[in-house]
């Protein structure tokens, strides 16, 4: 539920401070009283905090809490000096301290203070910390400030919402009067530099204000952004206030209320972050979302919108509000203070090209003919290099998102937004801009019930909506020059699929429901179908969106959590898919659904699986018969390949029919030709006598780096490898483990480094060879996995361990979903191999801090595991898993 409204809880009345009566510093027991002053205020701040007090009242009465102590120490030290001024600058200037804010003061001096005015400076300045106080303190006379300001921005900006607080009056006088001072920056100059500067800060923290641990005051959409609507306002009219600004034209009283809002939801939330933090924190970290939505009242409704979902969305949406103000005065002030006339084009139906933006005169027709704000947008997609929308456009388009009364549930408006739909690729940025603005919120309801929705977990990286855009883009990257280099397959795809617009809807409404509870597949199928029916589609086409929301998931899940290689495994696929068109439209809204969830998460063996599906299933759904290939034919035709590979190496046909003799035929099967004549040519040419044979391919097939053991069958032979990878800092992804008919193992390992790549050759492939034959060159096999610290992000998520077994192709198949932790793979194994259990394969999959790993396994005689087995084996792993025995109890019950 959301958290209740702020009640009427007071603002603790500030305790009077008089004056000291003489000049003797604060020492002893004045220290003491004025660190007790400020501590007990302090306390009585922080219960009026937790009472639901206003957070903005209660920053500006801690400043002036801090203004009286330091008025106190002031005529402690100085007196009534007439050549040093005291000025709170930064946050302090605003009258704005949070509970570990830095106290920012500038001491202004006369040219050559007197040594004794500068002796009390530096004793008021060493004393400030004794009291309590952190204060962050410059020295300066006046022309030092005025040359200093001239020379950067940042000092400038300090300076023009500066705040006198005591010492000589007359002397701050002559240096905040004249702010803003044209001749140390003309307005086009601060705004230019301001608009740089926050452009360089977005790019420091992600560009975006939607990531999972966002920067709330530096970050876009943050505090930073919001205090420069302040400082252009103080500027260009003089005032930072919003009445103000809202009297000279540059905000309107909607954008004014839009913003006190925004404010009241930042304020809230950082004041409870530094309580919580115990320190001047200013990023939402996951230490601390949780307990934060819990101190601001947030309650959880189900599982799908956990209360710190709920806060972290208000905070989001404050963040859209804050930055689309900003982007809109930020256009407003360049357009005001621009010197020269941009080239202007009438366009036609009331709207104009003035430069790279989008206007509308004084003839639109915006509030009479909604249609006419696709017709807007569309513009994005058709009129080349248009960056934007001018300020005047961007306060219609606003005006109209405000009023309820503006209907777009209107045929000629879905008719004019299908047509924007049928653009493909084009039409992508004008979808990105409607959904900035608040447009498709209005269009689509669930569009708006998602925006801002965060899933607290550390595998979506970006709130829903954000993540949407994302794939959105990616889906039109597909179409362009770059994506025929970054995704060859993916943009031969997108130039054969007949109706790009279906791809789009299905990108706009794959995740509409999160949030609901329920299967969100099922639930943004049923959205699609209302509003793809809203559309005028032909039902095979409304039909078509509605197969792609609702299966989504099923190539990636089909890829990553089942053997590909088993032709079984890909005519079930076929099966679902049934047609070449939908594999394709689904081929393309996969990768662009993995791409546009995390940077991290898309490689190469990603790339590759998903590849090596789609031609499966295109060849299954050539075949007429459905028939599913004979393992003869497959073998024979490996076989062949695999020999015209050898045969330019000169290898002898003898030897590679001595070493395919130990071959079963399951390594046929499951292995490429390359994988096999890479095999064959590492075998023929080991010496035995020279202990396990060892080969890194730095880049094998599935696009990750192979390593290759052909090594006698021994006791925990899968645990020393895999914990030879997992200290080598490398992640296995999937394993296949064969048996020769002879005592050796034909074992392969597909592992990528911590960043996800293959390895480069060189030093490192022979690195990790050596300390594989080191290790397996051992008499008793007994490495053991590194220890390692958990990373912060991993501590504050817990998924309930779930243990499920299966038999598939003959074995027992171990499915364990369980909360990720580094060395988990190499722990894994060592519980198997405590317990005598055989592993024959596994795919290892991550997704945020979540493990889905599945694994073939037998027992010590390549049986299947019988009941007893299993019970013991799920015992050891979830004891393995660190859970307590109560914990262990509630699972080995809920998973029998």
């Amino acid at each position: 539920m959301k958290p209740s409204a702020e009640s009427a809880a007071r603002i603790p009345v500030l305790p009077r401070l008089a004056r000291p009566a003489n000049r003797v510093g604060v020492v002893g027991p004045a220290k003491l009283a004025l660190r007790q002053y400020l501590a007990d205020y302090e306390r009585d701040l922080g219960g009026a905090f937790r009472e639901h007090a206003d957070a903005e009242q209660i920053v500006a009465a801690r400043a002036a809490a801090v203004d009286r102590v330091l008025d106190y120490a002031w005529h402690s030290w100085l007196g009534e000096a007439d050549d040093a001024a005291l000025i709170a600058v930064g946050g302090y200037g605003r009258a704005e301290l949070f509970p570990y804010s830095d106290v920012d003061l500038l001491i202004l001096t006369v040219e050559s203070p007197e040594p004794r005015v500068m002796r009390a400076i530096e004793a008021f300045c060493a004393g400030l910390w004794d009291l309590g106080i952190k204060p962050g303190m410059a020295v300066r006379d006046l022309d030092c400030c005025r040359e200093l300001a001239g020379q950067d921005v940042s000092v400038y900006t300090n300076l023009i919402e500066a705040r006198f607080l005591v010492g000589s009056r007359e002397l701050a006088e002559r240096l905040l009067a004249r702010l803003p001072d044209e001749s140390l920056w003309t307005p086009a100059r601060f705004l230019e530099a301001k608009r740089a500067e926050q452009t360089a800060r977005h790019q420091r923290f992600g560009d975006t204000a939607y990531n999972l641990e966002p920067q709330l005051k530096e970050g876009p959409g943050g505090l930073r952004d919001l205090q420069l609507i302040g400082w252009l306002g103080r500027e260009i009219a003089g005032s930072g206030e919003p009445a103000q600004m809202v009297e000279a034209g540059l905000l309107d009283a909607t954008e004014a209320e839009a913003l006190g809002s925004a404010r009241t939801t930042l304020f809230r939330i950082r004041h409870a972050l530094h309580l919580l933090a115990r320190r001047a924190e200013e990023r939402l970290l996951f230490d601390y979302q949780r307990e934060l939505a819990r101190l601001l009242g947030y309650r959880d409704e189900h599982a799908d919108n956990l209360g710190v979902e709920q806060c972290m969305q208000d905070y989001y949406r404050a963040a859209r509000r804050i930055a689309g103000t900003n982007e809109e005065l930020i256009a407003r002030c360049s357009e005001m203070l621009a010197t020269s006339a941009a080239d202007v084009r009438d366009l036609g139906d009331g709207f104009r090209r003035i430069g790279d933006r989008l206007d509308v005169d004084a003839s639109h027709r915006l509030q009479e003919e909604p249609q006419t704000l696709i017709a807007l947008y569309a513009l994005i997609a058709t009129e080349p290099g248009i960056r934007g929308l001018r300020a005047n456009a961007l306060r219609q388009v606003r005006l109209a998102m405000a009023n309820p009364a503006f209907d777009l549930d209107r045929p000629e408006v879905f008719a004019a937004l299908r047509e924007l739909l049928e653009r493909g690729a084009a039409a992508v940025e004008a979808l990105a801009a409607m959904a900035r603005h608040g447009v498709l919120a209005r269009l689509i309801p669930g569009f708006a019930r998602v925006t801002g929705r965060m899933q607290y977990d550390l595998f979506h990286v970006y709130t829903v909506d954000e993540h949407t855009m994302r794939v959105l883009r990616f889906m039109a990257r597909f179409a362009s020059e770059d994506g025929a280099r970054d995704f060859p397959l993916a943009h031969t795809v997108y130039q054969r699929i007949p109706q790009p617009a279906l791809l789009l809807l299905a990108g706009l409404f794959h995740d509409i429901a999160k949030g609901r509870g329920g299967d969100h597949s099922v639930l943004g199928e049923e959205d699609a179908r209302v509003f793809c029916a809203r559309l005028g589609l032909r039902p095979a086409a409304v039909d078509r969106v509605a197969w792609l929301v609702r299966q989504h998931l099923l190539m990636s899940v089909t890829a990553q959590r089942q053997d590909i290689t088993d032709p079984a495994v890909v005519h079930r696929f076929a099966e679902q898919v049934d047609d070449w068109e939908r594999l394709d439209y689904l081929y393309l809204l996969t990768v662009a659904d993995i791409n546009g969830t995390s940077p991290k998460l898309w490689n190469t063996w990603r790339d590759r699986l998903l590849s090596d599906l789609y031609a499966a299933t295109r060849y299954v759904l050539r075949e007429e018969s459905g028939e599913l290939p004979k393992a003869g034919e497959r073998v024979a035709e490996t076989r062949a390949r695999a020999t015209s590979m050898l045969e330019p190496k000169g290898l002898d046909p003898s030897v590679i029919a001595r070493i395919w003799a130990d071959f079963p035929e399951e390594s046929f099967l499951r292995y490429r030709p390359e994988q096999i004549a890479w095999q064959t040519a590492a075998i023929a040419t080991h010496d035995a006598a020279s202990g396990a044979l060892v080969r890194v391919n730095p880049l094998g097939v599935r696009g990750t780096s192979e390593v290759f053991v052909y090594s006698p069958d021994r006791d925990g032979l899968f645990a020393t490898i895999t914990a030879v990878l997992d200290r080598a800092q490398l992640n296995v992804v999937e394993a296949r483990v064969i048996s020769a008919h002879s005592d050796m193992v034909l074992d392969t390992f597909y592992v990528l480094d911590a960043s996800g790549k293959p390895l480069p050759e060189g030093e490192r492939v022979e690195a990790i060879e050596l300390a594989l034959r080191s290790a397996l060159g051992m008499r008793v096999l007994n490495e053991q996995p590194v220890r390692r610290a958990l990373p912060r992000t991993l501590r504050h998520f817990h998924i309930v361990p779930r243990i499920v077994f299966s038999v598939v192709a003959g074995r027992t198949r171990l499915g364990l979903v369980c909360t990720d932790r580094p060395g988990l793979l190499a722990s894994v194994a060592q519980t198997f191999r405590s317990l005598g259990v055989r592993v024959h394969d596994a795919r290892i999959a991550t997704f945020g801090e979540r493990v889905e790993d599945f694994f073939r396994i037998s027992d010590e005689n390549d049986r299947l595991l019988d009941e007893a087995g299993q019970e013991a084996l799920r015992a050891a792993l979830l004891e393995q898993l660190d859970l307590s025995q109560p914990e262990r109890q509630k699972v080995m019950h809920a998973n029998p």
